[in-house]
């Protein structure tokens, strides 16, 4: 399965122009993020808080936030409390759930890797293309590696200092 990257930036999200060093947390990340700062923001987070009332208060479709829901309870994030009054609720305190890992729980392992060199099958290169391509490939392509994962690992400590207790909005005094 291809790992999904946990921050982008595109030219197609209108929101990401004109920020040159903006990124961008994928759609499953973000909705798992609100999920958990909303149990968070409860005023008594031991009692579960049911998935479409966590839809409804933050404007996430029930459907997919079930889907981010169930890897944060694999992972220990979130429990998840069946019966009448069931629902999900945080496992730890806000202070001791990182922002990392909600991002890998839904996205998975956040790496970084250079791209794969062009085949004669890829379409969008000519033979002669991706022979002129693989005559530097094998020079570039390990430092290339190499400065993508020293980045992924850059933003893995980032991310692993920030606690969602951090995220959580605090009353204006």
């Amino acid at each position: 399965m291809p790992l999904s990257p946990i921050c982008y930036r595109s030219k197609s999200h209108p929101e990401t122009v004109g920020r040159d060093d903006s990124m961008k947390l994928t759609r499953a990340a973000s909705y798992a993020l609100h999920a958990v700062v909303h149990m968070a923001q409860m005023k008594t987070p031991t009692v579960a808080v049911a998935s479409h009332d966590i839809a409804a208060e933050r404007g996430i479709p029930e459907r997919f936030l079930l889907k981010v829901l169930k890897p944060l309870v694999s992972e220990r994030i979130l429990m998840s409390v069946k019966g009448p009054h069931g629902g999900y609720r945080l496992a730890r305190s806000p202070n001791d759930i990182t922002l990392l890992e909600i991002v890998e729980a839904v996205d998975g392992p956040l790496r970084g890797y250079a791209p794969d060199r062009p085949t004669e099958k890829d379409k969008d290169h000519t033979p002669a293309q991706v022979k002129k391509f693989n005559q530097t490939w094998n020079s570039l392509h390990p430092k290339l590696e190499q400065v993508c994962g020293q980045t992924a690992d850059q933003t893995r400590k980032s991310l692993e200092k920030i606690k969602i207790s951090d995220l959580v909005a605090r009353p204006a005094k």
